[in-house]
């Protein structure tokens, strides 16, 4: 009897494995649409503005009064970053990322970690620099120069931040 029974669960066992295998869903690789990826559109509209930003990254940056004087400001780097409010398209965009990942071919997953991995490391440093940017002039040994100095170094991490999110996107196969 107990040799019946084994038999049988092994029989059972090999069934559901089976089953199980035609139900198990297979890696979702779209052919290209933002909207089968949650949050794809954001991605997309996100990497747009950290290009135009890099692209006129000074007239951005640099706010003038009414009177005509001018300063740098790096609120509005923060801002692209998705860092200043919940409406901007790369608020908390690492979420998006890290689920997008079942949307990654196989062989892309280990190229994709990375490029997630180093875009929210960059991300850091970016909005790190852009905010001691703010009170450059008000250090010990601070002025413009200071400023300057850390609103460049922000400039490169998000220089860099673009480059892995281009990488994001092109692994998800989003159109740009």
């Amino acid at each position: 009897r107990r040799g019946q029974l084994s038999s049988a669960a092994a029989a059972l066992g090999a069934a559901a494995a089976s089953s199980l295998a035609a139900v198990a869903l297979p890696p979702l690789t779209p052919a290209g649409a933002a909207e089968a990826v949650p949050g794809g559109e954001r991605l997309l509209t996100g990497l747009k503005n950290l290009r135009y930003l890099l692209k006129n990254w000074n007239e951005e940056t640099t706010v003038c009064n009414q009177a005509g004087e001018c300063t740098r400001d790096a609120q509005v780097v923060r801002k692209y970053l998705g860092l200043r409010s919940t409406k901007d398209p790369l608020y908390k965009i690492e979420v998006v990322i890290d689920k997008g990942q079942r949307f990654v071919d196989p062989d892309d997953v280990e190229a994709y970690v990375e490029a997630s991995e180093g875009y929210q490391s960059t991300v850091s440093l970016a909005n790190s620099m852009a905010y001691t940017s703010l009170f450059g002039e008000y250090n010990p040994g601070g002025g413009e120069a200071t400023v300057e100095k850390y609103l460049e170094e922000s400039r490169k991490q998000v220089t860099e931040a673009t480059d892995y999110l281009e990488t994001v996107v092109r692994l998800l196969k989003l159109e740009q």
